[in-house]
């Protein structure tokens, strides 16, 4: 078996990012005093969808960013980008592990054979 660098690919960050939930409960709960719960009402969502996400237990969907952008005021694709960060860190460390590991995964050369 071939050894590829296990450097992140340009795009995927090298230290965890924070997860949107977070994030949103730092930067805009907190500072504002918003329980979950009223946090929820605001935006038109379950209690548990809301308490999920700040967890980190839910990702941040194109309908939650939409709904904190009308109620925060920051644009829906700044919390997609914070979701695709997360997403991009964790999946980019499961394959890291898993060629550590032993398992195999698309070295650069059979990707510069490969045609889309």
């Amino acid at each position: 078996m071939r050894n590829i660098a296990l450097i992140a690919p340009s795009g995927v960050p090298t230290r965890q990012p924070v997860h949107p939930g977070r994030f949103l409960e730092r930067h805009f709960l907190q500072p504002l005093a918003l329980s979950q719960t009223t946090a929820a009402r605001l935006l038109g969502v379950s209690r548990r969808r809301m308490n999920e996400l700040i967890l980190g237990h839910r990702a941040m969907s194109a309908d939650t960013a939409i709904r904190c952008a009308v109620a925060f005021g920051v644009h829906a694709d700044f919390w997609l980008a914070l979701q695709a960060h997360w997403d991009c860190f964790h999946v980019w460390r499961t394959l890291r592990q898993s060629r550590l590991s032993g398992h195999a995964f698309v070295d650069q050369t059979t990707r510069a054979r490969l045609t889309f």
